[in-house]
């Protein structure tokens, strides 16, 4: 009775409506055809009943699946510490709907649902499972110490599991639990960055650069190289080694705690060389920049003095070096290791016990693949090549006045 009431007041209104319209085709109707009309319509909501039960039924039992797993695997606060060489990616960070960009956290999280260590739906919203990375590496950049933080079904083997659905170039090195409100970006204190390059990009200006395997980096002009980088150290105001950040931007400011070259080394019959720095935290293209200034200064495209007056309120014109060298060596989390790493239930943020497998994984994927593709495309030189186009004695704005200029006279020629 409770099911009937509402279809035979539909009835009654349906009849009302044909009446009003001056049809009296219901009326008129055989008490047969009236049956057969009355259990069409008595059809319907079944049918709707029976999609929707069914619908349900599947929702039940999927969601039953995966509580039969939470239940089995409850998930936890975890990191992951990931190495992965950045070449054919566009940077770390996921872009939804812009599945031709293919990212290191695309391949990530297909191997996390693929494994079982979250649900299929959690892919499709990282916020179900708090991910958050450390560092948010640009195209082409690669790592060998990222972290990330999320929440995860602590599987059997997981580490093993992970991995045997990741593509080799991309690796989870190490896992620890965390505290449950850690966040991986907010909990860091600084980040070491590494930065590989054939020495001839200190060579002189007039120093041919078809003749690269011949370059050897002298002594006396590392340490100069060494004595430019070192006036990175503190704490600056890095506007013009960004974009879109206006002087004003408190921002901006950024301190330094180290910035040095090491000793060149030879990889097929290149001359290499590796910088390293540390800081609390970059902004976009801030690393490449920095290195960028100190290599036209060092050739002699600009003067020692553009780097402090890059630091004041004027814009001032900073080339940007290649993205192929730069990695990301590790993370830092100092007051969280001071604060739980010895409370007894959380462990330390280091990885000693993953050195082994860091500095394998960089002389299997990282290093090699910056050699061959530096030898192969030559990205150094032909940057390098473009250091002349740059003035840096003017404001950006007034070498752009002058670009916007020549455009106007070449639209009117």
């Amino acid at each position: 009775m409770f099911k009937t009431r509402p279809l035979l007041s539909a009835l009654v209104n349906y009849r009302q409506l044909l009446e009003t319209n001056g049809l009296k085709l219901l009326c008129t109707m055989s008490e047969e055809a009236r049956d057969q009309e009355t259990a069409k319509l008595l059809k319907r909501p079944n049918e709707v009943n029976e999609d929707s039960a069914e619908s349900a039924t599947k929702r039940i039992k999927a969601e039953g699946e995966h509580n039969e797993d939470d239940k089995r695997f409850p998930k936890k606060k975890v990191v992951l510490l990931l190495a992965y060489s950045g070449k054919g990616y566009y940077g770390m960070q996921r872009n939804p709907g812009n599945s031709q960009f293919r990212t290191i956290e695309d391949d990530l999280v297909t191997a996390l649902v693929k494994s079982g260590c979250i649900p299929g739906n959690h892919g499709d919203d990282m916020r179900k499972m708090s991910f958050q990375r450390c560092a948010r590496t640009d195209k082409g950049v690669s790592a060998a110490g990222q972290v990330v933080s999320l929440k995860l079904r602590l599987i059997e083997d997981i580490i093993e599991k992970i991995n045997e659905n990741l593509p080799p170039q991309i690796r989870v090195l190490g896992l620890k639990r965390v505290t449950q409100g850690f966040n991986s970006k907010n909990n860091c204190d600084a980040r070491t960055y590494a930065y590989m390059l054939p020495t001839v990009a200190f060579s002189p200006k007039d120093y041919d650069t078809e003749n690269i395997a011949a370059f050897r980096l002298a002594a006396e002009t590392l340490q100069k190289v060494n004595q430019l980088f070192a006036l990175y150290k503190g704490t600056h105001n890095f506007h013009n080694f960004t974009s879109q950040k206006a002087p004003s931007d408190p921002s901006a400011r950024r301190y330094i705690t180290e910035m040095s070259c090491g000793e060149p080394f030879v990889r097929n019959s290149y001359e290499f060389a590796v910088i390293t720095v540390r800081g609390q935290s970059f902004m976009l293209h801030q690393i490449r920049k920095m290195i960028g200034l100190v290599i036209a200064v060092i050739r002699g495209f600009a003067k020692e003095e553009v780097m402090e007056r890059s630091w004041g309120q004027e814009k001032v014109d900073v080339p940007k070096a290649p993205g192929l060298g730069l990695v990301l060596e590790r993370v830092h989390f100092d007051r969280y290791n001071k604060r739980f790493g010895g409370d007894g239930l959380h462990e330390r943020l280091e990885w000693e016990r993953e050195e082994e497998a860091i500095k394998a994984f960089k002389e299997a994927h990282i290093y090699p693949t910056i050699v061959k593709t530096e030898c192969e495309e030559g990205s150094m030189v032909s940057w390098m090549a473009t250091l002349p186009s740059h003035d840096f004695e003017a404001t950006v704005t007034g070498t752009q006045d002058n670009k916007d200029q020549k455009q106007v006279h070449q639209l009117l020629i």
